[in-house]
């Protein structure tokens, strides 16, 4: 009863995308992921393109599975990008139901070279503002394939938010550069390895890995107990979205206090009732890191 469902209302929507579009000019529809492909994508379509994002409010995206009514929406869309098969395993399973009429599929990860941390690649390529750029061209592509009558626009747009990148990736390298510490130390799951090997940084998380759910060792909390003592770190971060518990402990036991980094899978309602942007959260984050670097 459930699968007759879905399809009814898969072929329902095909047929009012179908009307929409003899109707007249509309704007492209465009699903992503996670918060920085939405965000990514809204600078490049601006206002030619509706961009919405699967991830409710709130949600730690590792952990996310999605609903039929998600499934639908993706059918429904132009375009709908993702990160890669790392970050969305649960993609792969969606884009076999996919036909001809469905969507254009965009894989942003397309050409970026993931590293590899515990055994498996690290999917948080975004947090390398050089790939985060390689990104925005995949999704440039997409803009592109689907709507070239707009080409000089999108390409506008995507040069001029490039350039933003660069400027933050500028900031950070500057900001860097002048440190007392150069050690991450986070009880979070190992989100940041590629913003510290881009900025050469030393990075020890408590999760070997990059499940939210599992649990770090004795054995790691040690190490960065000891760590944090050896070199008389006074910060040590958490992350977004899930409990910084072990950030707590840690500091419990050394004196540290606890600053955030952001990892902009996703956001909180109140986040995104603000208006925050994938910029936004970094420079939030390259503050944060000048106070627990100990930055001049």
């Amino acid at each position: 009863m459930f699968i007759l469902i879905l399809v009814i209302a898969f072929f329902t929507l095909s047929c009012e995308k179908k009307d929409n579009k003899v109707a007249g000019e509309k704007k492209l529809k465009v699903v992503t992921s996670l918060f920085p492909l939405y965000d990514f994508a809204k600078n490049i379509g601006k206002q030619r393109a509706d961009v919405t994002f699967l991830l409710p409010p709130g949600v730690e995206p590792h952990s996310f599975e999605p609903r039929p009514g998600d499934i639908l929406k993706i059918n429904e869309a132009d375009i709908f990008i993702y990160t890669g098969r790392f970050m969305e395993p649960w993609v792969e399973d969606i884009l076999k139901g996919i036909g001809s009429q469905g969507p254009l599929i965009i894989d942003s990860s397309k050409v970026i070279r993931l590293t590899e941390e515990a055994g498996k690649m690290d999917p948080h390529i975004w947090l390398d503002f050089s790939n985060a750029k390689k990104m925005v061209v995949n999704i440039l592509d997409g803009f592109l394939k689907k709507d070239l009558a707009n080409k000089d626009y999108y390409l506008k747009n995507a040069e001029e938010y490039k350039k933003k990148l660069d400027e933050l990736d500028k900031k950070f390298r500057d900001s860097l550069t002048s440190c007392q510490k150069d050690i991450i130390i986070h009880g979070g799951h190992f989100a940041f390895g590629y913003l510290a090997k881009r900025y050469n940084l030393k990075y020890l998380s408590a999760y070997k890995g990059f499940s939210p759910d599992a649990e770090p060792t004795p054995r790691n909390l040690i190490e960065l107990t000891k760590k944090l003592k050896e070199h008389d770190i006074k910060y040590i971060f958490y992350e977004e979205l899930i409990s910084p518990k072990v950030s707590e402990a840690i500091a419990r036991e050394t004196g540290a206090k606890l600053l955030m980094l952001h990892g902009a899978h996703n956001v909180t309602k109140d986040e995104m009732d603000r208006g925050v942007t994938f910029i936004s959260l970094m420079e939030q984050n390259l503050n944060n890191l000048k106070v627990g670097l100990e930055c001049q």
